[in-house]
């Protein structure tokens, strides 16, 4: 009789496998058979327990024993040129490898042998339809039914997931509302870790760190300083200004290039050839915000 910890622990194995593969699957209900057979064989010699080791070795022989027999078989069926062996191959088999064929049917009608029950039929795991995706493929007509089975078609068939963007109003305000808040915090944190700090609490410096104030001698020089934005704004109408000047120079040096009758005219000219603009007492000016003239806005009238 085998030994109850073979059978735990095949019940174990098997519980820890359940997920494999259908191949994988038979592999292990051949062993577990053979292992009963076994079992069987050794109850009947009169044994009453055996040890896991011993169950095992028993079984890797009769398995190599079956397979020798199975190869045998074949090499004799496809020797007369047959694809499916014959009880012929299988006895001309057994009686190479030794065995006398005779006292088989004395040995299947043994009175103290024990009968061994079909094992159960498990139905297969059913996959949630959640998990499932396209349709699985069955083996074409050329492959074997033993042979392993296509894997699910997830994991060779593209799924692309993606979301759909927020459109939502409060939605989206609040999401911008949220990344407002966390990269103030973000460089609050950031400012206090690498500049000086100021904390509420004497005790513990790291529990509520604030950035300290850095005073000023002269405060209210940051209000009479122009800002960055105002001053790319009045180096672009600067630009601007520069460019209608030169286009504008450029444009009267062609036009005095091109008549002829203005030779004399260019005797009055200066050595450089261009006319004195008024814009050029500009230039003297103080380049100081504060010092511009006022320019008055637009009124638009009602019609």
């Amino acid at each position: 009789m085998a030994d109850p910890a073979v059978s735990a622990g095949s019940s174990g194995r098997s519980s820890s496998k359940s997920n494999s593969s259908p191949s994988e699957n038979y592999c292990m209900a051949r062993r577990r058979t053979l292992q009963v057979a076994v079992s069987a064989l050794l109850t009947e010699s009169g044994f009453e327990s055996a040890e896991k080791a011993a169950i095992e070795t028993l079984t890797e022989m009769m398995q190599s024993y079956i397979s020798e027999i199975g190869r045998c078989a074949k090499a004799y069926c496809e020797h007369t040129a047959r694809s499916v062996p014959t009880l012929s191959d299988a006895v001309v088999s057994l009686i190479e490898m030794g065995l006398n064929v005779d006292t088989l049917p004395v040995y299947a009608k043994r009175s103290q042998r024990m009968v061994i029950t079909a094992p159960p039929v498990t139905n297969p795991p059913v996959t949630p339809k959640a998990l499932t995706a396209g349709q699985k493929r069955t083996h074409p007509a050329h492959i074997p039914s033993h042979f392993p089975d296509f894997p699910d078609p997830h994991t060779y068939i593209k799924t692309p997931t993606f979301r759909e963007p927020v459109s939502d109003y409060q939605v989206v305000r609040e999401k911008a509302a949220t990344q407002r808040r966390d990269v103030e915090r973000a460089l609050t944190r950031f400012m206090a870790k690498t500049g000086e700090t100021e904390t509420l609490f004497k005790d513990d410096v790291t529990t509520f760190p604030l950035i300290a104030a850095k005073p000023s001698t002269i405060p209210y020089l940051s209000a009479l300083l122009p800002s960055e934005l105002e001053l790319q704004s009045l180096e672009e109408t600067d630009s601007s200004e520069q460019d209608d000047q030169t286009d504008s120079e450029n444009a009267a040096g062609h036009n005095i290039s091109d008549d002829p009758s203005a030779d004399k005219e260019n005797s009055l000219l200066p050595p450089s050839g261009v006319v004195p603009s008024s814009k050029s007492s500009d230039e003297n000016m103080i380049d100081n915000p504060y010092l511009r003239p006022v320019k008055k806005p637009k009124v638009r009238r009602k019609k």
